[in-house]
């Protein structure tokens, strides 16, 4: 599915999230406290960002990743929306806000604060059947 045809089928928060850069509330939305085994792609173009094994529980309520799969399905851009610097996480090739990250993850990794209407979650018995069966390798280290 192109990524115009996908954006057709955006829920309004998932529009208001990825198109609008909106934020979805913390502790209400649905990966936020998610422990299945899987990957979280793009809702948009379906490219992999994350991986569960590098989730954690940064205590704000939003899923929060320490390490991303691929950096190059990212962009990173300064945000002054607030009134003070912090860095926007878009998905490279759907141009859709994800997130922010910060530099607090830890053991001095990144923190990737992401919101969850921005990706769909793949467990990890579906992931071949849904073509990311490359991606499983990720869970044999």
């Amino acid at each position: 599915m192109n990524n115009n045809k996908a954006k057709e089928k955006l829920t309004k928060l998932e529009h208001y999230v990825t198109q609008d850069c909106g934020t979805e509330k913390p502790f209400d939305n649905k990966y936020w406290d998610n422990k299945e085994e899987g990957i979280y792609v793009d809702i948009i173009s379906g490219d992999v960002l994350f991986c569960s094994l590098h989730k954690f529980d940064s205590g704000t309520g939003w899923p929060s990743f320490y390490d991303v799969v691929d950096i190059n399905n990212l962009t990173k851009h300064t945000d002054m929306k607030l009134g003070y610097k912090r860095t926007e996480v878009k998905s490279f090739n759907s141009n859709a806000h994800l997130g922010h990250v910060f530099n607090d993850g830890p053991n001095n990794n990144p923190r990737y604060c992401i919101n969850s209407a921005s990706l769909r979650f793949v467990h990890k018995k579906d992931m071949k059947i849904e073509g990311y069966g490359k991606y499983l390798i990720l869970f044999n280290k």
